[in-house]
């Protein structure tokens, strides 16, 4: 009887076979990558060679990658990201040309992490690194119809000196993602409360797994943070699954004020290295306040992950597709993109949850206990 190949084996057949058409990835390393499979299996370590990508050329060194590779993972390669001079967009270039959404070639995958959404996606692996300064992470996670979490902003370390970016995950599932916070906090988790203004120093605690949470879960739901201009159809797909939640005693919508002040001239302060300009300061102060009363008692936001569906590869023009998320990098709070469910036309909408700071652990298992009560997500057509 022939063997069945290895997971590295049956991930780098995937990439070979799906990457030409996809160009998820810049560089891609079997060799390497069987090699570590074999050691990992031989000694019997805990990820025992699961295949994941990681995000861009520096990926390999982000301190996410070496905790998953010390724990037996092996990754396959570098993802694709937008090009020189373009930070942040929502579209990435690989190795064969241009990034394409898995469902619709002709619609960006969303970025920055492009090619780790769409290797997701095409199930060249189960897991890949991310990062998240505006909605890197929960944006592709969206479009391309996957699990996305942002961590705690100063959860983990970051090479980004404004302090908006956190590292991330992109997975199937938010089951598949747990061996990436299982291994990569180790048991680090931050204080529930955190002073405005300051993203939280990391606390070492005792190493724990997402348990299940009792039901229903508290939540506040909102469609549009009291400031974006939503895609009725988005929304829509949105307000179902919120519904289908409630009617499965998932969730339990609670009454609160969800408005927050418009973030996009705090962040672009940000950004730009003025974190100190006073509206910047106010605009900041404010939603952390509102949101520690918000997210009082445990309780989960709930938003569509992006205002629009994806847009073709020409751009988004005017629109901001970052509007629901970069508050959350702004504010620090740990926040994931689930699968909704699909526009008309075919598009994959994203369903963000977002919790206290922190509360990374129970962010993942309020999300596994979400996807359980929503239909599967489903696979793109083969290529």
């Amino acid at each position: 009887m022939t063997p069945m190949p290895s997971a590295v084996a049956r991930a780098l057949e995937r990439i070979d076979r799906l990457d030409p058409a996809l160009h998820a990835f810049i560089e891609v390393w079997p060799d390497e990558a069987l090699a570590r499979e074999r050691e990992a299996v031989a000694r019997r370590l805990p990820l025992g060679g699961l295949p994941f990508a990681v995000k861009g050329p520096s990926g390999i060194r982000s301190f996410a990658a070496r905790r998953l590779i010390a724990a037996g993972g092996v990754p396959v390669g570098a993802t694709s990201v937008p090009g020189p001079g373009t930070h942040w967009q929502t579209w990435g270039r690989g190795a064969h040309g241009r990034t394409v959404n898995p469902w619709r070639a002709d619609r960006t995958p969303g970025g920055s992490s492009a090619g780790s959404a769409v290797a997701v996606a095409a199930g060249m692996v189960e897991l890949a690194t991310g990062s998240d300064g505006a909605g890197s992470v929960r944006i592709p996670a969206a479009w391309c119809g996957v699990f996305g979490l942002k961590t705690t902003n100063g959860l983990l370390p970051s090479p980004d000196r404004s302090g908006l970016a956190s590292a991330g995950v992109l997975a199937r599932s938010a089951a598949a993602a747990e061996p990436y916070l299982r291994q990569v906090l180790d048991g680090h988790e931050t204080p529930a409360t955190a002073p405005p203004l300051k993203m939280p120093t990391p606390v070492p605690v005792p190493a724990r797994r997402a348990l299940p949470l009792p039901l229903p879960l508290p939540a506040v739901y909102s469609e549009d943070l009291g400031f974006a201009d939503v895609d009725p159809e988005v929304a829509a797909v949105v307000g179902r699954a919120v519904d289908r939640l409630v009617a499965a005693g998932t969730v339990r919508l609670v009454e609160r004020d969800a408005r927050l002040l418009d973030p996009v001239g705090a962040w672009t302060a940000v950004r730009g290295g003025a974190p100190d300009d006073p509206e910047a300061v106010r605009v900041r102060r404010t939603n952390d306040e509102r949101l520690a009363a918000l997210l009082a008692g445990g309780a989960l936001l709930l938003t569509p992950a992006t205002p629009n569906r994806p847009h073709g590869h020409e751009g988004p023009g005017d629109f901001y597709s970052t509007a629901l998320t970069w508050a959350f990098n702004l504010s620090g709070h740990p926040a994931a993109s689930l699968p909704a469910g699909f526009t008309g036309d075919g598009c994959p909408v994203g369903l963000q949850l977002v919790a206290a700071r922190g509360a990374d652990l129970r962010l993942l298992a309020a999300a596994r206990a979400v996807e359980d009560a929503l239909p599967a997500a489903r696979r793109p057509p083969a290529r």
